[in-house]
């Protein structure tokens, strides 16, 4: 289906013709009309799908037949992270360049003249306004910041919202709200929780599910079973030669992130890290430097598996398996992304073999097993089964300690202060806290690469310890009348408030 067989406005129309866009996608076909109708609806669609498109599009349409006389917020989103919203910001500039549409981008991290940018953005009245929770709910406690006029509520990724621990936020903003309102949902997923939150703030909502938490099958998937030790060689060897595209390397520690990212810059890599203890200035500078290909390897953790759409990353690599599969659906769902292809590697040492197969198990297919370089020697066999219990979600941690893995160390103490043993004489072994370092140089990676270990070894004596996881174009028209309105170019208050530049003469974003 073609977006010209919408009833969208023209200036709509105009502004997805200079982008190029024509069909649209499957969610795009299946929510827009529902949406356009009014409807309440909560969708289920994977990463790379354009849903951000199939709820923008219907709700400018509606914002510039409907006006905003009184300067009030009219629509809310609300979304887990920043870069979320700054992107989605972003999209709004290429969808509206016809339309006088007003967004506001509102999130925390910034310094003082950031809030009063956002807080006057709101007060003076904006179409759109996109927040994380938390951020939206300082202002409404601070800043006298009013939701009553709010039409259209959407909540972006709200399983992860969820999972951020955002649900009480989420009621406390809802209350604000008027209770006739149209209220849109996106979610990957759809566990009994979302479904939960969907009775309670949606009417009589539609529901569309589209490939429910399955990877794209543009994206060519390959697994190494390798040994920890002979990761950072693969990656030497895969980086061998210059590529044209862009690569983002995954790892569910800031630790191993940070020591990755310094390692392949001692390997004269263009490369950055990009984690949570970054500050805002820094994680924008990083991401606009990936996206405007300054740099062309990106070494992160989930903080950018969702959300974030960034144009020719050919190459997700998992440096370690994620901990859970859908984790892994969203850190590959960055490459391959509409209708683009792309592949995905994961190295899996052998205590990951377990978790690597339940992934196998929830996507129903089998990943291509690839040859490991002959530069890094011989890896182990892939036996799952044998690795049962092992780099599974919540199974490598001590179930009888501290915590911290001091687990077994802490109770041989106790045992032997009970026992009225001599400190000094008593036999006893301590496992140390389980923090990622880097380890010593695998053999034939070179002096200066040191390889990062996915914890700290055990010491003697604990060796049971487990491992921490466009319509046609008979010439531009603009409103009804055929005239161009002045100052087409929507004005973005929120956006200036320390994010990247927005979309300048009418740069495209990706739906």
């Amino acid at each position: 289906m073609r977006f010209d067989e919408l009833d969208l406005e023209d200036e709509i129309l105009d502004g997805l013709y200079d982008m190029n866009f024509e069909e649209m996608t499957p969610v795009q076909e299946h929510t827009i009309p529902v949406i356009l109708e009014g409807r309440d609806l909560i969708g289920c669609a994977q990463t790379g799908t354009g849903k951000t498109a199939a709820y923008t599009l219907p709700l400018l349409n509606r914002l510039l037949i409907e006006g905003n006389e009184d300067n009030v917020v009219k629509s809310l989103i609300i979304v887990p992270t920043r870069e979320l919203a700054q992107q989605i910001d972003q999209q709004f500039q290429g969808f509206s360049y016809y339309a006088p549409i007003s967004t506001t981008v509102v999130y925390g991290g910034g310094d003082g003249k950031g809030w009063d940018i956002q807080k006057r953005g709101m007060l003076m009245g904006a179409d759109v306004v996109i927040a994380t929770p938390g951020r939206m709910i300082s202002h409404l406690q601070n800043s006298g910041v009013d939701l009553s006029h709010v039409e259209c509520l959407i909540l972006d990724e709200a399983d992860r919202m969820l999972d951020m621990g955002f649900s009480e936020d989420i009621m406390k903003i809802v209350s604000h709200m008027p209770k006739e309102r149209q209220t849109i949902m996106f979610s990957a997923t759809l566990p009994p929780k979302i479904r939960e939150l969907a009775k309670t703030i949606l009417r009589n909502p539609a529901e569309v599910n589209i490939a429910i938490s399955k990877p794209n099958e543009a994206i060519d998937q390959s697994a190494f079973v390798c040994y920890e030790s002979q990761k950072l060689g693969i990656i030497r060897e895969l980086f061998a030669r210059p590529s044209e595209s862009k690569t983002i390397i995954f790892s569910s520690s800031k630790m191993k992130v940070k020591e990755l990212a310094h390692t392949l810059k001692r390997m004269k890599l263009d490369v950055a890290a990009m984690h949570s203890d970054l500050e805002q200035a820094q994680r924008e500078e990083v991401m606009l430097a990936f996206k405007n290909n300054k740099i062309s390897i990106l070494v992160a953790t989930d903080i950018v598996a969702r959300g974030i759409d960034i144009e020719d990353i050919g190459l997700v690599i998992n440096y370690d398996v994620p901990r859970d599969p859908e984790d892994y659906i969203h850190r590959i769902g960055r490459t391959a992304r509409a209708a683009a292809t792309g592949a995905a590697m994961t190295f899996v040492n052998e205590e990951e073999q377990g978790a690597f197969h339940r992934i196998e198990k929830f996507i129903e297919r089998e990943i291509r097993k690839a040859e490991l370089p002959e530069a890094v020697g011989e890896g182990p066999k892939y036996a799952p089964d044998e690795n049962r219990g092992r780099g599974g979600r919540g199974r490598g941690r001590s179930k009888g300690g501290d915590g911290r893995g001091h687990g077994r160390g802490r109770r041989d103490r106790l045992r032997d202060k009970e026992r009225g043993s001599d400190r000094s004489g008593g036999a006893r072994s301590e496992a140390p806290a389980a923090k990622e370092a880097v380890a010593a140089p695998a053999a034939g990676s070179g002096p200066s690469a040191p390889s990062v270990a996915a914890g700290a070894e055990a010491q003697a004596g604990a060796e049971g310890a487990a491992k921490r996881r466009r319509r046609h174009r008979g010439g531009r028209r603009h409103r009804r009348g055929g005239q161009q309105s002045e100052g087409g170019a929507p004005q973005s208050v929120g956006s200036q408030a320390g994010g990247p530049a927005s979309s300048e003469g009418g740069s495209t974003p990706q739906a």
